[in-house]
């Protein structure tokens, strides 16, 4: 046991043994300078601060934690594509989501919203929306499935008529059965 304990000594801190890769401990490893397991990893990156223990890092404003806040505004009010390995982050590409235009300023990406309406192909009338647009039928018409082309509403099947009802493009006409005439309000019989 004596010689144990003096040769843990003599390796020096945070060394675990064999079964744990390199000898060091969890959350450290080979310090490149001395050799020893002296190096703490933070697995979550550190940003601008430092790594100064096992997962735990010194940010630039004193805080510590698991990880430091990246600085408000770097990548505009949309963020970025990140690609992360061990140690840290790096931004690959600006984004901007669908339906959205991208312009690069001093204060990062700012997205501004593509007018579909342009473009689109709506037999109607078309809205655009954030981030996309919509067609919309004038009054007695509805919009098919391909949601751009318009059709006929048949409103007879909302039966508006008391007896009889006949359908025509954007209208529908009551009438009555006989002996009966249509009433002033155009959908009763008397």
């Amino acid at each position: 046991p004596q010689a144990l304990v003096s040769h843990r000594r003599r390796v020096g801190p945070h060394v675990c043994f064999p079964g744990s890769g390199s000898g060091c401990c969890p959350g450290w490893m080979l310090s490149p300078g001395s050799g020893k397991c002296t190096l703490p990893l933070c697995s979550f990156g550190c940003g601008g601060g430092s790594c100064i223990a096992p997962n735990l890092c010194m940010c630039p404003d004193g805080e510590q934690g698991i990880t430091c806040p990246e600085p408000l505004g770097t990548c505009g009010e949309y963020g970025c594509d990140l690609s992360c390995n061990h140690g840290g982050c790096q931004e690959v590409a600006r984004v901007c989501p669908v339906g959205f235009s991208m312009a690069e300023t001093a204060n990062g990406v700012r997205c501004t919203d593509i007018d579909e309406c342009q473009s689109a192909a709506c037999e109607g009338t078309c809205v655009n929306t954030e981030g996309g647009f919509a067609c919309e039928c004038g009054a007695g018409r509805e919009l098919s499935a391909d949601r751009r082309s318009c059709r006929d509403m048949d409103e007879c099947q909302a039966t508006p008529c008391q007896h009889r009802c006949e359908n025509s493009v954007g209208s529908y006409r009551c009438s009555c059965r006989p002996g009966y005439h249509l009433h002033g309000n155009r959908h009763s019989c008397i």
